[in-house]
């Protein structure tokens, strides 16, 4: 499994805005008067003036919410030049500058100086640290998982995200928690009573992929016994959070319950999807990893060409399917195969 670096801490950054904003009346006042002016790219150039000023004046805080807007922009070699002046007085941006330079971001990736930070912030006896901790030790999980900056340990890498996961606890990280119900689940000999568990401590703290995950869980009685109930449940209400893997099993089951013309409407508009430009977009908005992504778009392809060829819920159309059986297996060629042999066996 490919796996994402952990964001910044969202409670220590929203704090900083909100104690920033107080600060700043004339921000918001700015905002009500030019109704006329409130789009994203003015918002960010009147942020981006307001933080300079702050900045002549001393303001600490400001430099790294400077660093910050241009990192949240995609402006990287802003964001890094930015974080590298002030990693040494700035936690926040010793944290950024470890996630940058382990995923190459406004520059070569560096997954040993990547790792450098990380390891300063989770060794940093600084009270102003510790909220940026357990994440910190979920992206050092994520290293000796990958083996990238230090030697290859599934069993370091599970150490980490168990400290990083800390029993469940919502202020920890969720990231890490929702990892090793994955990790639990794919490690040779599986271990699915644990990844059912971690699935919904993590699912219990919001994250999206494993509430998908436990509908799949439930579905076939991994890990806990078969519940059909529970499993729709956490498939739809993770597939309308935006789970497009949800979304893609979602679509099977509509199928196989001859529900056509629902199975229809529901695939082709995840089939539709623009996979290089909607991947990473979709990622980016639900922290969903972009394999799963993937995966619920190629369900959703075959599904629909399935229907198409043979007029299931819609006119037949042999040529357009053909389109849509290339695209599932363009996107995930096993899991097509996996299809395929289940129609050459007369299961679908």
């Amino acid at each position: 499994m490919k796996l994402t670096s952990e964001k910044l801490p969202k409670n220590a950054f929203h704090t900083s805005l909100s104690q920033y904003a107080a600060k700043n009346p004339k921000f918001i006042q700015w905002i009500n008067e030019k109704t006329d002016h409130y789009n994203h790219a003015n918002l960010v150039d009147k942020a981006l003036q307001i933080l300079k000023e702050r900045i002549r004046r001393g303001d600490a805080m400001a430099y790294f919410l400077r660093g910050q807007v241009y990192f949240e922009e995609g402006w990287y070699e802003e964001a890094l030049e930015q974080f590298e002046e002030i990693k040494e007085k700035d936690h926040q941006a010793t944290y950024q500058l470890g996630v940058m330079y382990y995923d190459g971001l406004g520059t070569a990736v560096n997954a040993e100086k990547g790792v450098e930070y990380m390891k300063k912030i989770i060794d940093s006896p600084c009270p102003k640290a510790r909220h940026l901790q357990f994440a910190a030790a979920y992206n050092l999980g994520r290293a000796y998982y990958e083996g990238k900056g230090v030697k290859q340990s599934d069993e370091e890498a599970e150490r980490l995200w168990l400290c990083a996961a800390d029993n469940g606890n919502p202020k920890a990280s969720v990231k890490a928690q929702s990892v090793l119900g994955l990790y639990y689940s794919t490690k040779e000999p599986k271990e699915l009573e644990k990844a059912f568990y971690w699935h919904s401590e993590a699912c219990g703290n919001g994250n999206l992929e494993s509430q998908g995950t436990l509908g799949l869980m439930y579905f076939y009685g991994q890990g806990t016994r078969r519940d059909t109930e529970a499993a729709l449940h956490c498939l739809r209400e993770a597939a309308g959070r935006g789970n497009v893997c949800a979304q893609g099993h979602l679509v099977e089951y509509y199928y196989k319950m001859k529900f056509f013309t629902k199975c229809v409407a529901f695939s082709k508009r995840i089939a539709d999807y623009d996979e290089v430009h909607d991947i990473p977009t979709i990622a980016q908005a639900t922290d969903c990893l972009p394999e799963f992504i993937s995966r619920g778009m190629a369900m959703a392809s075959f599904y629909y060409a399935r229907c198409l060829q043979l007029g299931l819920g819609i006119t037949k159309d042999e040529a357009t399917a053909k389109h849509y059986y290339s695209q599932a297996c363009r996107l995930n060629p096993a899991l097509t195969d996996e299809l395929h042999a289940l129609l050459i066996h007369q299961r679908i």
